[in-house]
C-alpha cells in the first residue's frame, strides 16, 4: 500500500518514513502542507499520515480541501498540541484518526493498520482471482488446488505488486503504474525491478497466472494464459 506523509519536521519523517517502508508499503513525504494537498489530489494513496502545524497551509485546511473535493482517503492527523478542541477540530475537517505528539512508533503502527483495515473492510476486503485469493486484511495469499488450498509465502513488496495486479484484475496494468503504486515517487532504479517480482510471483503461484501483453504491462486473470510472454 502506498502512504503519504506530510511533516515538516524532516527527522520525524524519515524515521516515519523509514519505519513504514521497513513494513512494506511505499512512502512519499513532503514537508509542508501546500504541496502535501498537491500530491495528495494528484496521486493515489491508501492513507495519508498528516501534521497540523505545517508551513503554508496546515493540516486543518489540507484535510478539509480534500474532503472537499471528494477525496475519502484515511488521514491520520499527528500535532505537538494537546487537548480536546484541537481534536474536536481536526476529527471535524474529516480527519479519521489523530495522535498527539510524542507518541510511540509502534503506536502509530497500530493505528496506520486499524484505518487501512477498516478502508478494506468498508471495501473490497477479500480480492478472489479465479483460484487465486488475496486477503489484504490478514495479509495472506492462498491458491485453491485439486488437494486443497496452498498458502502462499510472500515478501511484503511482492504481496504489495500482487495485490495491486489484484485490484486491476483483468486489466492491463502497464509498469510504471505499478512502480507508482508500490514504490515511491523519489524511486530512480530500474523500472525493470518490476519485472523481478513479477518472475518471483510466476515461480510460487504458477506462471500461468500473470500474463505480459507486449509492450504495454501485465494482466493477472484467467486471459493472462494466453497473454503470457517474458
Amino acid at each position: 500500500m502506498r502512504l503519504l506523509i506530510v511533516e515538516d519536521e524532516r527527522r520525524l519523517a524519515r524515521s516515519l518514513a523509514g519505519g513504514l517502508m521497513a513494513e512494506g508499503f511505499a512512502v512519499d513525504v513532503v514537508h509542508d502542507g501546500a504541496e502535501g494537498l498537491h500530491m495528495a489530489a494528484g496521486s493515489d494513496y491508501d492513507l495519508i499520515v498528516l501534521d497540523i502545524m505545517l508551513p503554508g497551509m496546515n493540516g486543518y485546511r489540507v484535510c478539509g480541501a480534500l474532503r472537499a473535493a471528494g477525496d475519502e482517503t484515511p488521514v491520520l492527523m499527528l500535532t505537538a498540541k494537546d487537548g480536546e478542541y484541537d481534536e474536536a477540530e481536526g476529527l471535524d475537517t474529516g480527519a479519521d484518526d489523530y495522535l498527539t505528539k510524542p507518541f510511540s512508533y509502534v503506536v502509530l503502527l497500530a493505528r496506520v493498520r486499524a484505518l487501512l483495515r477498516r478502508r478494506t473492510r468498508g471495501a473490497k476486503a477479500v480480492l478472489r482471482v479465479g483460484e487465486l485469493t488475496v486477503d489484504p486484511g490478514a495479509q495472506r495469499v492462498t491458491v485453491a488446488e485439486q488437494d486443497g488450498e496452498r498458502e502462499v509465502e510472500l515478501t511484503a513488496k511482492e504481496f504489495a505488486v500482487l495485490e495491486y495486479l489484484a485490484t486491476r484484475a483483468g486489466e492491463v496494468v502497464a509498469k510504471s503504474e505499478i512502480l507508482d503504486h508500490v514504490w515511491d515517487f523519489a524511486y530512480e532504479g530500474d523500472v525493470n525491478i518490476v519485472e523481478v517480482y513479477v518472475s518471483a510471483l510466476r515461480r510460487k503461484l504458477g506462471a500461468e497466472r500473470i500474463g505480459t501483453v507486449r509492450g504495454a504491462g501485465y494482466r493477472l486473470g484467467d486471459a493472462a494464459a494466453g497473454a503470457r510472454g517474458a
